[in-house]
């Protein structure tokens, strides 16, 4: 029996919805009541795998109530997403033509549902994405003052600084005290903050950002987190692996602990130097790093055991 797929198109105030086998189309709003709709479509059906492109602020709402609903569906990368539609000759772009495009990629790829979610692991999600824009809205603010002349420009931008700074502050405790409730969770995040240069901050982040974590072998976590170097070559000609796709804001994560794992950590220092050696680049080089740290806590995870200097 093909596997039954619904495509859905999210935009900012609207799901352009396609159902495969049906041959049904809907447009629905993109707010709780058209979240509630499309459920009241689905009614009991079972197996239908629903197919929606990350789209950034505009498809958490609808994660987050499929999740709770205990509906099967996968969030697919835009550009891959782009690259089927290309494949099979798809080249105009609408939301209808999107949504009957993702209803037929979760078939013609066979593509397996994602892990459900409880409330609290959305909840988590949502505080991460507040603290990074309150960060980036701090680093501009910063930046600002360091050239800013006017006294009363100053003031306001020290002002701005320092509430930033506190609203930082309440989101780390309330993310701190989520995790503690789960019980697990916290017990994950301590054991990565036993390999050197993982901090607290970096280890919830890890966590939150790829729960895949302990669950994958080293090859697809790396794969998944974008670290892992894919090769390029067609004929004769040969051309230098890199990395590409995958979750950047684990990447992101990982790079200054990279930099202090390189400092502190025997075993990667010695990879990193032996990289540069040989002749590789330094972004090379930390890159490698970056991608043991993750393969690292990928293991540590499974096997249920701290770093130890002697057994990394």
């Amino acid at each position: 029996m093909a596997k039954d797929t619904i495509g859905i198109d999210v935009s900012k105030d609207r799901l352009d919805i396609f159902w495969h086998s049906r041959g049904e189309a809907r447009s629905l709003p993109n707010s709780g009541e058209g979240f509630g709709q499309l459920c009241d479509w689905l009614g009991e059906e079972e197996g239908v795998l629903i197919v929606f492109e990350a789209t950034g602020a505009y498809h958490r709402g609808l994660e987050r109530h499929l999740s709770l609903a205990g509906l099967h569906f996968i969030k697919v990368n835009p550009k891959q997403a782009r690259r089927f539609a290309q494949a099979i000759g798809r080249l105009a772009k609408t939301d209808s033509v999107d949504a009957r495009m993702l209803a037929r990629m979760g078939v013609v790829l066979d593509l397996a549902p994602q892990a459900i979610e409880g409330e609290d692991v959305h909840d988590l999600k949502e505080l991460l994405t507040a603290r990074r824009a309150l960060v980036k809205d701090q680093v501009t603010a910063k930046t600002r003052l360091a050239t800013a002349l006017n006294p009363l420009v100053r003031e306001q931008l020290c002002r701005r600084i320092d509430d930033i700074g506190a609203d930082i502050e309440s989101l780390d405790e309330a993310i701190a005290q989520i995790a503690k409730q789960r019980g697990t969770l916290e017990a994950r995040i301590r054991r990565l903050m036993t390999i050197p240069g993982i901090g607290r901050l970096t280890a919830t982040t890890m966590l939150i950002d790829m729960p895949e974590l302990g669950h994958l072998d080293s090859k697809k976590i790396a794969a998944l987190a974008g670290l892992a170097p894919m090769t390029q070559q067609s004929g004769k000609w040969q051309g230098k692996e890199r990395i590409t796709g995958g979750r950047s804001s684990i990447r992101r994560a990982i790079y200054m602990p990279a930099l202090v794992a390189i400092r502190f950590n025997q075993d990667l220092r010695d990879k990193y130097q032996q990289l540069l050696k040989a002749g590789k680049a330094k972004k090379v080089a930390i890159t490698a790093v970056m991608r043991r740290i993750i393969v690292l806590a990928n293991t540590l995870l499974r096997e249920d055991r701290d770093w130890q200097p002697e057994r990394p």
